[in-house]
C-alpha cells in the first residue's frame, strides 16, 4: 500500500470531479491510500507535486485537470508548459499520471473525463501506480 495524493486544477467543476472519481477509484482498487490537493491552474500543480515530493509524505502522484482550447494563445502554453513540469518531474524520478486533459471543447472533455467512457482519470491512475513499481524496481 502506497499513499498517493491527486493534484488537481480546478477550473470546471463538474469534469475535475468525474477526472478524481476514476483516480480514487484505481488507486483504492488497488489498495492504496489517497489525497487530494486543490491548486489555482494546471500551471501550478507540479509545482505542487514537487512540494509535495519533497514532504516525503506520498509516493505517487496523479495531475488532474481541463484545459478547453479558446481563442487566444493561453491554450497553447497552458498545455505545453504544464506538460513539460509534469514530464521534468518525473525524469526526477517521481512517479506521476498525468491526467490533464487538453481539449478542443468540453464536449470531448465530458468523452475522456467521465469514468463510464474514456475515464482518463483512472488511466493517470493507473499510470501512476506503474510508475512507481518501476521505481521501486530501480531504487
Amino acid at each position: 500500500m502506497a499513499k498517493f495524493l491527486i493534484v488537481e486544477a480546478r477550473f470546471y467543476d463538474h469534469l475535475n470531479d468525474m477526472l478524481i472519481a476514476g483516480a480514487r477509484a484505481a488507486l483504492e482498487a488497488a489498495g492504496h491510500l489517497v489525497d487530494v490537493l486543490t491548486v489555482p491552474g494546471a500551471l501550478e500543480i507540479s509545482a505542487a507535486v514537487s512540494l509535495a515530493a519533497e514532504s516525503g509524505r506520498y509516493e505517487g502522484f496523479v495531475a488532474i485537470g481541463v484545459v478547453i482550447r479558446g481563442e487566444t494563445y493561453h491554450f497553447e502554453i497552458v498545455s505545453n508548459e504544464s506538460a513539460r513540469g509534469l514530464m521534468a518531474l518525473t525524469m526526477d524520478g517521481i512517479p506521476i499520471g498525468n491526467g490533464i486533459l487538453t481539449v478542443e471543447n468540453e464536449a470531448q472533455a465530458l468523452e475522456r473525463a467521465d469514468p463510464a467512457r474514456k475515464n482518463k482519470g483512472g488511466e493517470a491512475a493507473v499510470a501512476a501506480m506503474r510508475m512507481l513499481e518501476i521505481a521501486e524496481e530501480y531504487r
